[in-house]
């Protein structure tokens, strides 16, 4: 016996205590119940088969007999009704050919146009003709084969206009062009497809490998920056333990120095004191004698009085300058200052090591003044590089040119004829800037440590050798030099110059800064060093001022 005449239509299962309604078809009590429970309100109730209204609602009485049949159906192994015969849901592509409840389609057919489930699909399996359709996996779109202007299939392909059209079309708006079967067109676009799958299956893979790079490059930069941070600890500590050891060497040699000196001056101290007892006895002495009121009593004296010896200390006491260990602090601190320069020298090297990290993800120059601002990198300018017509203020931030002299001591670092000055920060990595100024014009360089300081030569001069990068600003133009080579700038005046720096990628750009931001050079090379921002005051009473933006 067939299952699916003992089936519930609503759980698809074999009959649970089967209940037959007044239109002959059963159902799960328990279904059915549900079912009529949720149409209470309607005060209506339905068959959800053949949809007989029921007024008022049927009472449900077990059927014994397919109970019986449905426990005799269990014994022989028979199981509830195939998938192929589920109902239709909402989502679900219905038979076009079920006249009663819809049941699911299993296949459309792209010929007829149309949905069956396995039942009405029979035909196609049998009838020879139909055996030729084409079917499909069942879809919901197939009204869209159907050419909306003629209500035929279109089968056909414009490759002029890109679109299936049908006969009707060919003959008519797309006469002339250029056309092929549905099916020809299809292939055509299937070779394009794969095509494309096929370079999007190895664009996966590429990703994938980079992904795979990618994991292995953050493990190896955890595992580098947690071992040299184990092992620059290490250092620093040696290093301080080194210092705490010269300084504690310092410390005892100089009360070793301390004890052996204050011993000598004691020694010292031990015979004047002697020397001035006897002094003292030798001068009572001779007073008694010169109270001597007989003369050859005197005479007869005097000569027992031993003569006064010179002293053998004073003279040198009084010649010796009165200077102790002051020579030792000097030259400790001495040493303190070349360290400072040492350290904020490797400093440099260091943070320029760091930045090479940046290896794999290169990032792009901002496109906002926001962007920028991520990068800005506060400027101190150094006194020791100025020359001596410059006056630093605000913070050394602001250089003004002026008529007289600074009293600047003498230095190495120190421009001594072009009004240039450099910065105390050395710029690795990335790096933002803005320099304000004023008067008839100013340059805004970047330059490296080891550019010439002294003299008049093109060695010193900003722009005018392969150390040094500069914009020459005026009220009216702009101009870029490098290596003593002009480049004409084109580009909005503004007070305000704004400089990016990418170190790592060898790029220096120059923007004009007011209400908007606009390059006006930009320079594509490969940096050596460290760089150092500077600038060149023209005229007296011009300033450059390098803003704090943050």
């Amino acid at each position: 016996m067939d299952s699916r005449k003992v089936s519930c239509s609503i759980c698809l299962d074999l009959l649970k205590d089967p209940v037959t309604i007044p239109c002959g078809h059963s159902y799960c009590m328990n279904c059915i119940k549900t079912c009529w429970d949720e149409e209470d309100q309607r005060r209506i109730h339905s068959c959800p088969q053949c949809r007989k209204d029921f007024i008022p609602r049927p009472v449900l009485v077990k059927s014994t007999m397919l109970a019986e049949l449905v426990e005799e159906l269990k014994k022989t192994g028979l199981q509830a009704a195939p998938a192929d015969l589920c109902y239709a849901g909402p989502e679900d592509v219905s038979c076009d050919v079920c006249t009663e409840r819809k049941l699911k389609a299993v296949k459309s057919c792209l010929v007829c146009l149309a949905s069956y489930c396995e039942k009405h699909l029979q035909p196609h399996h049998e009838a020879p003709p139909l055996q030729k359709h084409q079917l499909v996996e069942p879809s919901k779109k197939l009204q869209e084969n159907i050419c909306p202007r003629h209500d035929e299939v279109m089968k056909i392909f414009c490759r002029t206009d890109q679109q299936c059209i049908c006969y009707l079309c060919f003959m008519d708006e797309h006469k002339g062009h250029e056309t092929v079967s549905a099916a020809a067109g299809r292939a055509e676009k299937q070779k394009e497809l794969e095509a494309s799958r096929q370079q999007i299956q190895q664009r996966i893979q590429d990703r994938q490998k980079d992904v795979k790079l990618l994991q292995q490059e953050v493990e190896a930069i955890n595992v580098s920056a947690d071992k040299t941070v184990e092992d620059s600890e290490k250092t620093f500590t040696q290093l301080i333990r080194l210092i705490q050891k010269r300084s504690s060497d310092v410390k005892q040699q100089l009360r070793s120095q301390q004890e052996t000196e204050v011993s000598r001056v004691k020694e010292l101290q031990e015979k004047l004191e002697q020397e001035i007892t006897e002094l003292k006895r030798k001068d009572a002495e001779l007073e008694q004698l010169s109270h001597t009121e007989d003369h050859n009593q005197f005479l007869h004296n005097y000569p027992s009085v031993s003569a006064l010896s010179e002293s053998t200390h004073s003279s040198s006491i009084k010649s010796r300058p009165r200077r102790h260990f002051e020579d030792v602090t000097a030259a400790v601190e001495e040493l303190r200052d070349k360290l400072q320069d040492v350290l904020r020298d490797m400093w440099t090297d260091i943070s320029l090591r760091v930045s090479e990290v940046d290896v794999l993800l290169p990032q792009p120059e901002p496109k906002t003044r926001d962007g920028f601002l991520k990068y800005s990198q506060e400027i101190t300018l150094d006194p020791n590089t100025a020359n001596r017509y410059l006056l630093l203020s605000e913070g050394n931030r602001k250089v003004t040119l002026m008529e007289q002299q600074q009293s600047y001591p003498d230095h190495p670092d120190r421009f001594t004829y072009y009004y240039q000055v450099l910065s105390r920060e050395s710029l690795t990595g990335r790096c933002y800037w803005e320099v304000e100024w004023s008067g008839r014009g100013v340059c805004v360089a970047v330059a490296y440590k080891d550019i010439r300081r002294a003299g008049s030569s093109d060695d010193c001069e900003f722009g005018f050798n392969d150390k040094s990068w500069a914009l020459y600003c005026d009220t009216n133009s702009y101009e870029f030099w490098y290596n003593n080579a002009r480049t004409p700038v084109s580009g909005p005046g503004s007070s305000r110059v704004g400089v990016y720096q990418d170190h790592r990628a060898g790029v220096l750009s120059f923007y004009s800064v007011s209400e908007t931001m606009t390059l006006l050079h930009r320079v594509q090379t490969t940096f050596t060093q460290p760089l150092h921002a500077g600038v060149w005051v023209f005229n007296k009473g011009s300033t450059a001022e390098f803003i704090n933006l943050k």
